[in-house]
């Protein structure tokens, strides 16, 4: 193959091509008609002699071909798109656009209040749209549809760029009136019912197995190591809902200490460190390597970071 024959705006049908697995999809990602997609679809094939992406059950389905250029192609565009970006710096005091984040709700609750202080002194025509887990695949992520997902993740793909915000501990909020309150040991922790709390990674979830220690997360697998099980009588997905059960209910909650804080001036409620050692939540920030040199990004970036830095100096205490 004669490189001076290529034409790069195949590459970048490719890359589109990749992405959405569809003709139609990715003609539209580009603002090309079909045909047009179809078309070049039809000369990169003869560019790799090879057929790219062959029509199956589950829709186009890449090659092995194609999926061993699918890395090298969006690194090149990278590249070239890295190299042809105008020099200049972001300037978010005259700045106007909106940035999707994704989010759980502890991260939006403990971590954005003082994120969005920051903004609206420093790049008032800023606007976030922050989304939940269940909004967002990583496919979404992926394609730089969605800015940064901040949350726990248990896995992630190898391309995304991520950094480590915070550790935080755990805490449990019971009713002030809660009988275990006088003695707050592990056998009680045990005989009492609990509600249990979590959104890992993102994606639409499914119903949650009582049964299935390792995807219950951080609690059960404490209290398995043990040789426990706790009672729960409600599984939910929002830090928020959990402690209003725990407010109004004969419930403990069990949750990340950054959270709990946020009910510890309301006097129908108390705080207790756990009576067992639970390890830390790990809160994570990633984002696509597309949007990795984008300048806008990377500021709102630096200012997520540097905010959580100096939220986890400021030590969590009950």
């Amino acid at each position: 193959m004669n490189v001076n024959r290529v034409d790069l705006n195949l590459l970048v049908y490719l890359d589109a091509l990749l992405r959405e697995r569809n003709v139609t999809q990715a003609a539209n990602q580009l603002n090309l008609s079909q045909p047009a997609m179809s078309n070049g679809l039809r000369r990169l094939r003869e560019l790799f002699d090879d057929p790219l992406l062959v029509r199956t059950s589950d829709g186009m389905t890449p090659t092995e071909r194609a999926l061993e250029l699918e890395p090298v192609v969006r690194e090149v565009l990278t590249t070239i798109d890295r190299a042809v970006q105008p020099r200049t710096e972001f300037e978010p005091a005259q700045a106007q656009r909106v940035f999707r984040i994704m989010a759980s709700d502890y991260a939006e609750a403990t971590l954005f209040p003082e994120v969005l202080s920051k903004l609206r002194n420093l790049a008032p025509g800023l606007t976030l749209d922050i989304m939940t887990p269940s909004d967002v695949s990583f496919l979404d992520v992926e394609r730089g549809k969605v800015d940064m997902v901040i949350n726990r993740f248990d896995s992630m793909p190898q391309s995304f760029h991520q950094i480590h915000l915070w550790d935080d501990t755990f805490s449990c909020i019971l009713n002030v009136e809660h009988p275990m309150l006088e003695d707050f040991t592990l056998e009680n922790y045990l005989a009492a019912d609990h509600v249990w709390v979590s959104k890992t990674g993102m994606g639409v979830g499914v119903g949650v197995n009582p049964d299935d220690v390792q995807r219950l997360g951080w609690v059960d697998v404490a209290l398995n190591k043990l040789g426990k099980k706790r009672q729960i009588r409600v599984f939910t997905r929002h830090y928020q809902a959990a402690m209003t059960l725990a407010e109004q209910n004969d419930l403990i909650v069990t949750l990340p200490t950054r959270a709990a804080l946020l009910k510890r001036d309301n006097p129908r409620v108390v705080l207790r460190d756990p009576p067992l050692d639970i390890p830390p939540l790990k809160l994570k920030m990633a984002w696509s390597p597309l949007l990795q040199h984008n300048p806008a990004n990377r500021w709102l970036r630096k200012l997520i970071a540097d905010t959580a830095r100096e939220l986890d100096g400021l030590a969590p205490t009950l």
